[in-house]
């Protein structure tokens, strides 16, 4: 029996391979971590996903005064946060090297205190209501949202390993939880007449002092196996083109894919939605959001024993299914308690796509951190991409009638959900010369 992330199980009770070489680089080796040391990185980490919510939330309960403050169209909005789409390119692509260049505990600093400098830059654009400054803004956000959350799924995938037992869903709970926390944030100053600026510039300090208390608690030191060579950059990079080629890799990229653009859109058009299409407040439309990124987050804590029931593949069935419901619903329904109801539906729907995802691309196949890069990549830009995309349809259809994109996005995502089954056991010679048995049959 293999863990969701592909560890062997009877490994857990193996203490060596709990502790065995996932840090090198640094002063400190996963061997020697004490006990409260790991408690303490995995505590760090899931932090840091959590500060990742609450930003990548702040600006999103927002955007009905943030539009009206500017006097700007839907478009124009859409324009703004597709900077967020091509700074967090950029932050993919800076990733690594910045990681190589600082280490994981000043990396993971460093890219929180770029996300706090840049929510200051948005409020400060907001005061002086350019439009410009916020689009730069919205820019050097996506870089510090991009790489960080490259840096910590690294580190949550070298945590998980230490600890010999699966994680991940937790700490990416923690991002939704996050999310909920920052959007309600939101609508708590948009209830008391607090200004989209000053809510920006306050959040910004408060993640800056986070910054510094979260990196304390991170190990020094690259997450690679002491006990192999380092490969070197023509071999990292043929690893990574080769997984571009593999086509479950691809077909696990497409549920990603599909739930991510769901996720992504939710923040970025959902209150706007809530406000402007199905006639409630904005303080309101702020509740509807922190609904969504409460179930989004409750799903994802409660889920472990009903993957483990169903597996992965019924389980994004099941949630990408309520996912196409609840969308539907939220276009269509005209009673705002149907409304609310399709928001909790489509936080289900895209709840388990991305952990079970990076869980299935880390089992399918040898060398498993090329495999998670690749299928990383496609989850970021399409939750990054999927905002700006929404608002060029909307500037043409309607916002109601664009979100229908969502809907086939889960259709897509439930098409391809057999991809993400465990593959077959190799055993025999294929086992002793390392032969992948990835492909689907």
């Amino acid at each position: 029996m293999r863990y969701s992330n592909g560890y062997p199980k009877e490994a857990a009770a193996d203490d060596t391979f709990h502790r065995k070489g996932f840090l090198s680089g640094g002063a400190v080796s996963g061997h020697h971590l004490p006990g409260p040391g790991l408690a303490r990185w995995r505590l760090a980490i899931t932090a840091a996903f959590g500060i990742g919510g609450i930003t990548i939330s702040a600006w999103g309960p927002r955007l009905p005064a943030i539009k009206a403050d500017l006097g700007v169209g839907t478009a124009t909005i859409g324009l703004v946060l597709a900077g967020g789409t091509v700074g967090a390119i950029l932050g993919l692509l800076a990733s690594t090297p910045v990681l190589r260049w600082l280490g994981s505990r000043r990396a993971v600093g460093g890219a929180i205190l770029l996300i706090a400098a840049a929510m200051t830059v948005m409020g400060l654009a907001l005061v002086l209501g350019s439009v410009p400054l916020l689009a730069v803004a919205f820019v050097i956000i996506g870089t510090g949202i991009g790489t960080l959350d490259v840096l910590i799924n690294v580190e949550g995938a070298a945590v998980e390993q230490a600890a010999g037992r699966t994680l991940m869903p937790m700490m990416h709970a923690a991002w939704s939880i996050g999310a909920a926390i920052g959007s309600g944030a939101g609508a708590a100053c948009a209830a008391l007449g607090i200004t989209p600026a000053a809510q920006l510039i306050g959040e910004a300090v408060v993640i800056a002092v986070a910054a510094l208390v979260t990196a304390a608690g991170i190990p020094q030191g690259r997450r690679e196996p002491a006990t192999q060579p380092a490969p070197s950059r023509a071999a990292k990079l043929r690893q990574w083109l080769r997984g571009w080629l593999d086509v479950r890799l691809l077909l696990i990229g497409l549920v990603m894919l599909g739930v991510e653009v769901g996720e992504g859109s939710a923040n970025g058009w959902l209150t706007l939605a809530v406000h402007g299409n199905h006639g409630q407040t904005a303080a309101v439309a702020a509740l509807f959001f922190t609904t969504f990124a409460t179930c989004e987050g409750l799903t994802r804590i409660f889920a472990g024993p009903v993957v483990d029931r169903l597996g992965r593949v019924a389980t994004i069935r099941l949630t990408t299914a309520l996912g196409l419901i609840g969308i539907a619903a939220f276009i269509l329904a005209g009673n705002r308690w149907i409304v609310l109801l399709g928001v909790v539906l489509w936080a289900v729907g895209v709840s388990m796509g991305f952990p079970l995802g990076m869980s299935a691309a880390a089992d399918s196949g040898p060398d498993p951190a090329a495999r998670i890069s690749v299928v990383a990549s496609i989850g970021y830009f399409a939750n990054l991409a999927g905002p700006p995309v929404i608002g060029a349809l909307a500037q043409s259809g309607g916002l109601l009638n664009a979100l229908w994109l969502i809907a086939g996005m889960f259709v897509a995502a439930f098409a391809a959900a057999f991809s993400l089954a465990p593959r077959p056991a190799v055993t025999g010679p294929a086992a002793a010369s390392g032969q992948d048995s990835s492909r689907p049959t």
